[in-house]
C-alpha cells in the first residue's frame, strides 16, 4: 500500500514537471531582428505565438524611454494573445532611465524617420510566413501612443490602432487619412493630453465618420499603465485598459 502511494506521488510529480516544462517551452519568447528602413538597417524585438499558421501582426511602439524590457514584455504578452508582435527600436539601440535623457532622445528622433521606421516594421511583418499581411495593427504608449496614431495616418495597411496616453492629431486632413478603428486609454489627471484633448479628438473622429473608442480614467495620470512609474501607476485602471485592448484587437484582427 505504501509502495502504491509512493508510486502515485512520483507519477503526480513527474506529470507536474512535464507540464511545467511544456509551459516554459510554449510561452512566447522574443528575439532581436534586423530589417531595412530606407538605406539603413534597424532592429526590433520580435515575439511570436507558438501555434502554426498565419497570425495577425502588431507593431509595438515604445515610450520615450526607448525599447526597454517593459516594452519587450508587452510584445511577449501580445504574442501570448496570438499576435506576432514587433517592437521597433526608434532610438537605434539607446534607452533612458531618467527623464532628461529620455527627453533628449525623443527630441533627437526625427518624426519622418520614425514614421519611415514604423512603416518598415509593417513591411517586415508583412513578409513573415507566419503573419497575415491583411491583419496588422499598432499599439503604443506615451510617445509611442502618438506615433501609433501617426502610423495609422501614414500607412493604410494598419487595420487596428491602439493609443495609450499619446498625443492626438488635430489637423482635419490627418484625421481624414485614418481608416483604422482607434482605441484610446487616457488619464484624467494627464497634464499633457488632457480630457479636453481627448473629447475634441473623439468629436473630430465622429464628425469625420471614423471609429474611435476612447476612455478617460479618473484618478490616473500620464504613464499609468507602467508599474515602473511608481507614482503614476494605477493597477486597476491598467487591468481595465488591458482588457479593453485585448477585446479590441480580437474584434478587429482575429477575423
Amino acid at each position: 500500500m505504501k509502495f502504491r502511494t509512493l508510486l502515485g506521488s512520483a507519477v503526480v510529480l513527474a506529470s507536474a514537471i512535464l507540464a511545467a516544462t511544456y509551459l516554459v517551452q510554449a510561452a512566447p519568447s522574443g528575439k532581436t531582428v534586423q530589417f531595412k528602413s530606407g538605406n539603413e538597417m534597424i532592429s526590433g524585438y520580435l515575439s511570436a505565438p507558438s501555434g502554426a499558421g498565419k497570425h495577425p501582426g502588431i507593431v509595438v511602439i515604445h515610450e520615450w524611454w526607448g525599447l526597454n524590457d517593459w516594452v519587450k514584455e508587452q510584445a511577449d504578452k501580445l504574442a501570448g494573445e496570438g499576435y506576432v508582435a514587433l517592437a521597433v527600436d526608434l532610438y537605434r539601440g539607446e534607452t533612458a532611465s531618467d527623464p532628461n535623457k529620455a527627453h533628449e532622445l525623443m527630441r533627437g528622433m526625427p518624426q519622418d524617420r520614425a514614421i519611415r521606421d514604423m512603416k518598415a516594421a509593417v513591411d517586415y511583418l508583412s513578409s513573415q510566413p507566419n503573419v497575415d499581411p491583411k491583419r496588422i495593427g499598432s499599439i503604443g504608449w506615451c510617445m509611442g501612443g502618438g506615433l501609433s496614431l501617426q502610423l495609422a495616418i501614414h500607412d493604410p495597411r494598419i487595420v487596428a490602432c491602439v493609443v495609450n496616453y499619446g498625443s492626438l492629431p488635430t489637423d482635419s486632413a490627418d484625421i481624414q487619412k485614418i481608416s483604422a478603428p482607434i482605441l484610446g486609454n487616457f488619464g484624467a489627471e494627464d497634464r499633457g493630453i488632457t480630457p479636453a484633448d481627448v473629447h475634441n479628438f473623439e468629436k473630430a473622429m465622429k464628425d469625420a465618420g471614423k471609429s474611435a473608442d476612447l476612455k478617460v480614467y479618473d484618478g490616473a495620470g500620464h504613464g499609468f499603465q507602467n508599474p515602473n512609474n511608481k507614482e503614476a501607476y494605477r493597477a486597476e485602471a491598467t487591468a481595465d485598459a488591458w482588457s479593453r485592448i485585448t477585446q479590441f484587437l480580437k474584434k478587429n484582427l482575429m477575423k
